[in-house]
């Protein structure tokens, strides 16, 4: 029998499920969206055919619900949920931080939760969605989380014990990359290209690097060292990240991303 899938905070993230489900061949029908504002409702109404509920009746009668808040509104959200989810129902968490222990102790006994940490390439069907099981999940519930997400990009089953790491290289790791192409950008204006052409090549340089580590297999040390000649261009930059401590940066940044999602599990946000 079809299932009724409910996305409760139909934000960026939210949207890009749906559109990725329907893509997928999910029926607009078998859909059900829930958003704060009547305008946006409107809009999602118009744009994919999906009925617009209340998180009430969303929880009444879809099988499975996928939590799309922000972790400071989950809380608030499962207040309403509780009185109307049962533990037949399959109820997918997509908010940073947020535990399935945190989930299940609010819902009735038994009811199966899945965590999930996708990140924002889902909007372009390039996503990373990391999936790990909640103590009443079983392998059917992930494969309906990795058949919706999987609509959007690729998926990975982790233990949950690893999902801190994960959404600080995965969830978060899109904003290190932006950064890097900004500051890539102000050393093209700096050697005198215009700004426009200075994004292109940038832009370009990434995507074909990405196609390459994806596609050829290869250690990304073997990647870097087929560009770095000898006394060359190269390697004069890349001894200039070093002398400047880029490495030991980064490192420090994702420490610091895996710690921060520990806090907001815990509720220090």
């Amino acid at each position: 029998m079809p299932q009724t899938v409910a996305v409760l905070g139909t934000g960026k993230i939210g949207e890009a499920l749906l559109s990725g489900m329907i893509r997928a061949g999910w029926r607009a029908t078998d859909l059900l969206a829930t958003t704060r504002r009547a305008d946006r409702a409107e809009e999602l109404r118009n744009r994919y055919g999906v009925e617009t509920v209340t998180n009430a009746d969303a929880a009444k009668r879809a099988d499975i619900l996928i939590l799309a808040v922000k972790p400071q509104d989950m809380g608030k959200l499962l207040d309403e949920l509780t009185p109307h989810v049962t533990a037949d129902r399959l109820i997918i968490s997509a908010a940073a931080g947020i535990t399935t222990a945190f989930i299940e102790e609010r819902l009735t006994a038994g009811t199966p939760v899945v965590r999930v940490m996708p990140n924002t390439p889902v909007l372009v069907d390039e996503g990373m969605s990391v999936i790990s099981a909640g103590s009443h999940a079983l392998a059917v519930h992930l494969a309906h989380a990795e058949g919706i997400f999987g609509g959007v990009g690729k998926t990975l089953r982790v233990p949950e014990s690893q999902q801190d790491a994960a959404t600080a290289l995965s969830g978060s790791g899109p904003a290190y990359f932006y950064f890097l192409v900004e500051a890539m950008t102000d050393a093209g204006i700096l050697l005198g290209l215009p700004r426009a052409q200075a994004h292109e090549l940038i832009v370009q340089a990434a995507i074909g690097a990405a196609v390459m580590l994806r596609d050829s297999g290869e250690h990304p040390v073997k990647l870097r060292e087929a560009v770095t000649s000898p006394a060359g261009t190269t390697i004069s930059a890349i001894r200039e990240l070093e002398n400047h401590g880029v490495r030991a940066a980064l490192i420090a940044a994702i420490e610091a991303a895996r710690d921060r999602s520990r806090a907001l599990a815990t509720g220090n946000g």
